[in-house]
Order: structure tokens, then sequence, then C-alpha cells
């Protein structure tokens, strides 16, 4: 076990070496992670100095904090994550962080979402990881590196072989960059998850989905897919259906917050009559009504055994929809987890779902819905559960240990593949 140095005193050394004042938010989590004796230093650990924490006073870090940080963390070979969500970065900060990660060698881990990172920032830390070797997970969501940012990230794709996990949710990026990541993905075996939530797309034609469809068909590495608010119909529903019969390693699919309906539910329905891969898929937001849940529930009734996590949350489905998936559930034992919140409750519905739980079918922290009754009659209340609850507000004062409001973590974890 190697000997742990003292970061905190190092960081004051740095400060005063630089002329730079210390944050205290940076000198508290230092100080916190020099008194852990538990830490298995050979593990590595995770600083967590994000700017949103509202149970402790918060100074937000800034470039200049941010350098030296780095200057601190260059030859610390146990700190392996770095959180530095929701602070005040900007493009200058990205330049002391791709000096570093071109220079270190044990980060795994960094999160800068919501920072005021742009595309000349973006374009430094793609750069950047051209060299690295060492980071598996980055999260840039919320940072507004637009489509020219997103076209670096795109060429990075090409050559980086390590990085496995790769959040540009919310990003403002545009058609341009997503074709070009979606062309970078067909030859990347490295990259098993990808968010590419609400990207900026002027066009009706779905040429985004067209070329992440057609990634599918040869891409055998990605496990989880992020397609949040693309403006998808149909039309691209039906094209990614066509890519998955022939696809065998996507666990998770993303569909929320798209313009779907019944008639893409329905080829979607058939593809899960087949595939015998996909463990979780989100269609909340959407608008797939009765219609569009009695296909799905036909597939899971008779069919698929395979899925374990369905999300209609918001869907416009009613007591007969909503009662078809009830009686899925009673036929497919795989399926443990689902999601109803903000449809139609109808006391047929609230019965059926009702039964599910009290029977020990369906189990509280894997659903979205608690029974209750008043005067004879039941209904059902919301539970803070889902498949991505926790996505962009975890609590920054700890881990959360429970799945139950984010239980795509539980269900699919990217290291297992």
């Amino acid at each position: 076990m190697s000997v742990r140095p003292d970061l905190h005193q190092h960081y004051v050394q740095a400060c005063q070496n630089l002329g730079q004042p210390e944050n205290p938010s940076i000198s508290h989590v230092l100080q916190e992670a020099d008194k852990n004796d538990k830490i298995r230093w050979t593990e590595g650990i995770t600083l967590k100095i994000a700017g949103n924490n509202h149970l402790v006073p918060v100074q937000r870090v800034t470039d200049d904090d941010l350098q030296v940080l780095a200057s601190v963390l260059c030859d610390t070979v146990f700190v392996t994550g770095l959180d530095l969500r929701c602070n005040v970065l900007t493009d200058v900060g990205a330049k002391h962080l791709a000096t570093f990660l071109q220079d270190n060698s044990t980060l795994r881990y960094l999160n800068l979402m919501f920072n005021d990172i742009g595309t000349s920032g973006a374009e430094l830390i793609a750069r950047a990881l051209h060299r690295n070797e060492t980071l598996v997970y980055l999260r840039m969501t919320g940072n507004k590196i637009g489509n020219e940012g997103g076209m670096f990230f795109a060429s990075m794709l090409q050559s980086n072989s390590t990085l496995e996990k790769l959040d540009l949710g919310d990003c403002d990026m545009g058609t341009q960059c997503l074709i070009e990541i979606a062309t970078a993905l067909t030859q990347n075996k490295s990259v098993k998850a990808i968010n590419l939530n609400r990207p900026v797309l002027y066009s009706r034609e779905e040429e985004t989905t067209v070329h992440i469809a057609l990634m599918l068909k040869n891409n055998s590495s990605l496990v989880e897919l992020h397609l949040c608010k693309h403006e998808m119909k149909n039309f691209g529903v039906e094209r990614l259906c066509e890519a998955l019969y022939g696809n065998s390693s996507l666990r998770y699919l993303d569909l929320s917050c798209n313009k779907i309906t019944h008639d893409g539910v329905k080829v979607l329905g058939e593809l899960l009559r087949w595939n015998q891969t996909l463990e979780i898929l989100d269609l909340s937001a959407n608008r797939i009504e009765d219609d569009g849940a009695t296909y799905l529930s036909e597939a899971l009734a008779w069919d698929n055994r395979t899925l374990r996590a369905l999300s209609v949350v918001s869907n416009n489905i009613s007591g007969k929809g909503l009662v078809a998936l009830s009686d899925a559930m009673k036929t497919n034992k795989a399926l443990s987890y689902i999601y109803i919140w903000g449809n139609k409750f109808d006391e047929a519905t609230c019965m059926a779902f009702s039964e599910l739980i009290q029977t020990g079918r369906l189990k509280l922290n894997c659903t979205d819905v608690e029974p209750y009754e008043v005067d004879g009659h039941i209904y059902l209340a919301e539970l803070s559960h889902g498949l991505k609850k926790h996505y962009y507000w975890t609590p920054s004062c700890e881990t959360v240990t429970k799945k139950d409001a984010n239980a795509s973590l539980a269900i699919t974890a990217i290291s297992e593949y």
C-alpha cells in the first residue's frame, strides 16, 4: 500500500506558489480525503467538488481554482475520479483540464456537467483525449459546446479506444455532429454508453435517426443509447427497429420525450417479439395511447422474456391499455420494473396494479405508484421512482445507495459488459 500524500497541505502550498486564494470548498474536500483512514488508496477515490450542494456553504470552482487543483493532482495516483459539476468553469478551465488529461494516467471519471464550457473548451478536451488512455467516463452534460464542439468529440471517437461512457446530452449539438458521431461509432469498439439527448435540430426528415440506425446495424459494443428529445416520429422508430433486428448488444434504449404514436409502437412491439437483448425501454412522454400499450402488452405477454424495465409515463394511456400491461405482467415474470404515472387512471387500473403489488408480483421499489384506500375505493399515489429520476440532480452530499429512484443503474451496469 502506497504512502498517501497530504492533499490539503499540497493545495495550500500550490495556492501560495501561484498567488491564488484558497477555495474553501476545495480545501474542505481535500481535508476530508486526508482524514479518511478507511480509504483503500490502491483502489482510488473520487473527489466530489460539486457546486450545487445546498446543505453546506459552497464556493464554486473557478478557472483559477482549477489550475491550482490540477497542479496538486497531476502526480497523485490514487485520485481516479473528479466531480466538478455545477461550477463556473469556462474554456480557460477546459485548457487546464486538457493539460491535466494529457499528462495524467490515473483519472477514470470526470464530471463537468453544467459548467460554462463552450466550443473552444470542447476542442481542447477532445484533443487531449486523443492521447489520454485512462479516462473511461466523461460527462459534458449541459455545456453549450454546440455543433462545432460536438464535431471535435466525433473526431476523438475515431482514435480513442479507452472511453466507455460519454454524456453529451443538452449540449446544443446539431445535425452534422450527430451524423459524425454515429459514423464514428460504426467503427469505435470501446464506447458502451452514449447520451445524445436534446440536440438542436431544424429538419423534420429525421436524418440523424437514420444514421444512428445505420450505426446500430454495424456496432456490436454499444449497450446504452439515449435519444431523448430528438423530435423522433414513427418513421424514425421504424428505422431503429429495422437496425435492432441485427443488433445483439444494446440493452438500454431511451426514446423518451419524442413524438412516437401507437403506429411506431406497433413496429416496436414486433421487434420485442423477436429481440432477446433489450432489457430497458424508456418511452416516457410520447403519445402511444391505449393501442400502443396493447401492442406492447401482447408482445410481453406471449413472446418477450428479456425486457426487465418499461416506462410508459405520460403517454395518454387510459384504463384499457394500463390493465393490458398489468395482465402481461401476470404471465411475463421477467418484467420487474414498470412506470406508469402521468396516464389516465380509472378504477380498473387502480385495482389491477394494487393486485400486482399486494400479491408480490410487483415490488413498490420497482414502480412509481402505490395503492391506498379511501371510502372503500382504491387509488394510486405517486412514488419518486423511475429509470433516471436522479440523472441530473443526484444529491451532492452523498452517494445514492438505493437504486429505486434510478433503477436503470441497478438493471444494466455498463461495467458488466
